[in-house]
């Protein structure tokens, strides 16, 4: 088995810095788009069969790593918050969250009630990859959940959510205590499931300053974290716009910690502390540079890791849509042969 993002998350030398990529199974993939022109978004996460395939169509790449096909926000639909994808707006919540009965009717759900099809989706992976690679499961974090389900879809100021969470923290607090039992339990049954390792998304938490995450978010993510940390799979904790959070996000835990592309690696590092691995942190955009120009970034992101083991090479969010399929293969070899050749001149210096 390819162990090399294993070995990683324990901070553990490697013969060359393993790579994988948020969204690499995704619409930059022509395999993708041609299942995606057949079936919608929820058909395919509902699918077994389709979310095996496509969670295997960019190991031709040569990653390090498989991730589950999935959406952040399938368990709101169990609980009692059905959405829907809608052409150029992305999710849309049917009945947003607005008063404390709302909450109060959200189900705290067993994985297995309406999440069935993620966990025979993992079975089915991991029988495919045949233990070629690590297979990585994941969940949405609660305020990034909470915020779909207040906002009612994409926000660019969070003022419903924020005015939820400064007026009435009662409610707040209940929503967020809710969700966290559902991704906890979620990324249980995942490992259980077999996912090697899994990610806690926190995608929008870079709105927060750092006495709002500490009051508001750190207990609820630090309850879904510690528990999932005592299964011994690695567990990457991620959100994007945390230059100022990654200690508060240490402190809430994970093995791993997520850096994007605001923040130089070796400083996010520095704030987080040196005995945890982390992963990132090229800028996704950069993939639409020419050859030298993703050379050259990639190389500075190698070069600010330091060759320190628990080094993790991965964009500092998802990949986007028109990304060429040729510059993320680039990037991948160029990652393993630098990462690699600079080990063996390292041992052959004696540093």
């Amino acid at each position: 088995m390819n162990d090399r993002f294993l070995k990683a998350c324990r901070r553990e030398p490697t013969d060359a810095t393993p790579i994988w990529m948020m969204r690499q199974a995704g619409r930059y993939m022509p395999e993708y788009r041609a299942i995606r022109a057949k079936h919608s978004m929820l058909e395919i996460c509902k699918s077994p069969e389709l979310a095996c395939e496509v969670t295997l169509q960019p190991l031709v790449l040569g990653v390090d790593a498989a991730i589950l096909f999935a959406d952040l926000l399938l368990p709101l639909e169990p609980m009692g918050a059905p959405f829907e994808f809608t052409a150029g707006e992305g999710p849309v919540v049917h009945d947003p969250i607005r008063d404390p009965m709302q909450v109060e009717a959200l189900r705290v759900i067993q994985p297995e009630e309406g999440l069935g099809y993620v966990l025979d989706a993992i079975r089915m992976i991991r029988r495919e990859l045949d233990g070629k690679v690590p297979l990585i499961g994941f969940a949405g974090a609660p305020f990034t959940l909470a915020s779909y389900l207040i906002e009612g879809g994409k926000s660019a100021h969070f003022v419903r959510t924020k005015r939820m969470m400064y007026g009435d923290p009662r409610t707040w607090t209940r929503l967020m205590s809710k969700l966290a039992e559902v991704v906890r339990r979620f990324l249980r049954a995942q490992i259980d499931a077999g996912a090697q390792a899994v990610q806690l998304f926190d995608s929008w938490i870079g709105q927060l300053g750092p006495d709002d995450y500490r009051e508001y978010v750190l207990p609820h993510v630090r309850y879904i974290l510690r528990d999932i940390e005592q299964t011994g799979v690695p567990v990457i904790h991620f959100g994007t716009g945390t230059s100022e959070l990654l200690g508060l996000q240490r402190e809430a835990g994970g093995t791993v910690l997520g850096v994007d592309w605001r923040t130089p690696l070796d400083i996010g590092w520095q704030r987080i502390g040196h005995d945890v691995a982390v992963q990132g942190n090229l800028d996704p955009t950069v993939l639409f540079a020419p050859r030298p120009v993703i050379e050259h970034a990639a190389s500075r992101v190698l070069e600010l890791a330091g060759g320190r083991p628990g080094h993790i090479f991965n964009l500092g969010h998802g990949i986007l849509p028109e990304t060429p399929v040729d510059a993320v293969k680039g990037l991948v070899d160029f990652v393993h042969e630098t990462s690699a050749a600079q080990r063996e001149q390292a041992k052959a210096t004696g540093a």
